[in-house]
């Protein structure tokens, strides 16, 4: 009987994530509309708990495209099935509900003190019932969405620390994943709480995590973040090689960046050369608009 049991649970696991899996190989984050259209073709064979999954990814695509409340209109006939619906489908319908009204796609003026209760209820609900199944990566990935309801850098530590330390106690490959990510939040917490060694430790961890994956895009960016610790450091000489390394690799690959050039205008005055300062502020704001 516990052998049975068991092998029911280990079996059920798998088949969540290879369902996480298929989603993952669907989604094309720059293109939301094409990862729509991947996710409703997908549709025509789903059943079950697989097509109520697959109706939370395309909200989360209206989500991307700012249209919340097409989300939510996607979201609702979810919602009418979700007591009889899996964990997986639980989770994710929560996360994506949360996410109409907290994300990085929302303006500053719409996170009002309402939008934000509503969704760290949501993302309540998604960590609590994703913990509760053994979804490891899920549940981390609902402590990463509190960073845009509990914007505090203590609280952003708190849950940093929290989904860490599951990344690092999970054999999950879906809660591996996560881990450049969540070392990058918890560098940032820290740096905003001007904990430099500690942040710089987090970041240089990020920049070989994203390397091994051969993610050369987000590996830049984690160097720009430990480039931007040493100058808080006043290490001005080994910030302004990474960030003019930076500046060369973003212009070969035609997509220059305001950060890196106001980063190279705020090392440059540090080091006294204020005509290279205002050529790199000039750079800064022309690519700002």
């Amino acid at each position: 009987m516990i052998r049975t049991l068991l092998f029911t649970l280990a079996t059920c696991l798998i088949a969540a994530q290879a369902m996480a899996a298929d989603i993952m190989a669907l989604w094309d984050y720059k293109n939301p509309a094409l990862s729509e259209q991947r996710f409703r073709d997908a549709l025509a064979t789903a059943r079950g708990d697989e097509a109520l999954i697959l109706h939370t990814q395309i909200a989360r695509t209206y989500v991307f495209r700012k249209d919340f409340q097409k989300a939510r209109d996607i979201l609702q006939p979810v919602e009418l099935q979700l007591q009889s619906a899996g964990a997986e489908v639980q989770v994710r319908y929560w996360l994506e509900l949360g996410r109409t009204y907290a994300s990085h796609q929302h303006s500053e003026q719409s996170q009002t003190p309402e939008a934000k209760d509503s969704a760290r209820l949501a993302f309540d609900k998604a960590l609590a019932t994703a913990q509760q199944a053994r979804l490891d990566g899920l549940a981390i990935d609902a402590m990463h969405m509190f960073v845009f309801v509990d914007t505090a850098a203590e609280d952003q530590l708190k849950r940093g620390k929290q989904a860490l330390a599951l990344v690092e106690a999970s054999q999950q490959p879906e809660a591996k994943r996560w881990e450049a990510s969540v070392r990058s939040n918890l560098g940032e917490a820290l740096y905003e709480l001007g904990r430099y060694d500690e942040a710089l430790f987090q970041f240089k961890q990020t920049a070989l995590l994203r390397e091994q994956a051969s993610n050369p895009t987000a590996a830049r960016d984690a160097h720009w973040h430990v480039a931007r610790v040493l100058r808080m450091q006043k290490h001005y000489e080994q910030a302004l090689a990474i960030q003019l390394g930076l500046e060369r690799d973003s212009e070969a690959m035609g997509d220059p960046k305001h950060y890196i050039f106001e980063e190279l205008a705020l090392l440059y005055r540090a080091l006294g050369s204020e005509e290279r300062a205002k050529h790199y502020t000039a750079l800064a704001k022309a690519q700002s608009i």
